[in-house]
């Protein structure tokens, strides 16, 4: 089943397999993508779906140093560079638009994060400094958080010019989208802040405005359940999510894509709720603390225990970093190599576009 062909919209995949979104790094310091980034990507096209690392969709929402970027033309060329070889070499490919809200800071882009509420993530953030406490965002005001779905849906809008199949909104791990979520972030007391309908409505204003602009069948979610990424904190996870889902369903997006970062019993809930299609990362399983990064990939048996559960399409992380060959490996269960953590920010083109496809010397050595 995880090598079947699979309908997304007007996308045929030659697979159920997604490379996850991963922070690589590697833009300049402008936000423009490596030009190694065109290589990087094609490696792994043999994904029945390919989503590219976050991508800032405005300067202010950049969340730290060379993270590329969707918001001018420079950024966007570079970008239809990357999606021209992806397509060449017969992938597909969504834009990650990933806007870090509080999670940025001044000495990365000379601006002030903005945020759900005044309130400060715990913890610190890289810089070109080095890492430096975060800092309390200014609270959008009504006015202001629609500026920040525009900003938004021209990402989105940029997106499809650079000829990306569709874009993904980034609405886990601790960025603007979750941060209207969490109660520890969210403490408005207006429409966007107190229930749980309230809570979700960024998400869902975003979500809407984005398919207006592009089709609904060519946007998809992400989301963190519970999860504690990035200092969130979201009491009665299973009540939230079934109203963010119930209030995002009718709007017949692309996909779902859901990080296991909750129990059983809210994921069951999320799945029964959603009636369009799912999307998994299994690699997040810590139940004793609830959305730390665990040890553990996702991988061959996981992705079968998800799709026996409803999942449509599983994404694979960290190991599509070391095996730019992951659907080949998969498929003939051969051995996958480990990726190399000193590499995974490290900028430059080792532990990038340097890791080899399986071979029997290789697999000897």
């Amino acid at each position: 089943m995880l090598f079947d062909t699979f309908k997304l919209g007007a996308l045929e995949l030659q697979n159920r397999i997604v490379m996850a979104p991963m922070t690589r790094v590697r833009a300049t310091a402008c936000g423009v993508p490596s030009a190694s980034g065109a290589l990087y990507y094609a490696q792994r096209a043999t994904a029945g779906l390919i989503i590219s690392e976050g991508i800032a969709p405005s300067l202010q929402g950049q969340s730290e140093p060379n993270v590329p970027g969707l918001y001018n033309d420079e950024q966007q060329a570079a970008w239809t560079k990357i999606t021209d070889a992806v397509h060449g070499a017969g992938g597909r490919i969504y834009a990650q638009i990933m806007h870090g809200g509080r999670i940025g800071h001044p000495e990365i882009h000379g601006l002030q994060p903005v945020g759900a509420s005044a309130v400060a993530a715990q913890g610190t953030v890289y810089t070109s400094g080095g890492r430096l406490p975060f800092v309390t965002p200014v609270e959008m005001t009504v006015d202001q958080i629609e500026d920040q779905i525009a900003v938004f849906v021209s990402a989105a809008e940029r997106a499809m010019a650079a000829g990306f199949d569709g874009i993904e909104l980034h609405g886990a791990n601790g960025y603007l989208i979750q941060q209207f979520l969490s109660d520890n972030s969210n403490m408005r007391t207006d429409r966007y802040g107190g229930s749980h309908e309230n809570r979700a409505r960024f998400a869902v204003e975003v979500a809407t405005a984005v398919s207006d602009a592009i089709g609904a069948d060519r946007v998809g979610v992400r989301l963190s359940p519970g999860g504690k990424f990035g200092d969130m904190n979201e009491s009665d996870t299973e009540g939230l999510y079934r109203t963010l889902i119930g209030m995002l369903d009718p709007i017949g997006l692309s996909y779902l894509h859901v990080l296991e970062t909750a129990s059983d019993v809210v994921n069951d809930a999320i799945r029964d709720k959603w009636n369009g299609t799912l999307m998994v990362n299994p690699s997040f399983v810590d139940l004793k603390q609830m959305g730390t990064v665990g040890a553990r990939f996702a991988d061959k048996p996981n992705a079968a225990r998800w799709l026996a559960r409803g999942a449509d399409l599983i994404s694979f992380g960290r190991y599509f970093i070391s095996n730019p060959d992951l659907v080949r490996r998969l498929r003939e269960d051969l051995e996958l190599a480990d990726p190399d953590l000193s590499t995974y920010y490290s900028g430059g083109d080792e532990g990038y576009i340097d890791y080899p496809e399986w071979s029997p010397v290789n697999a000897e050595s």
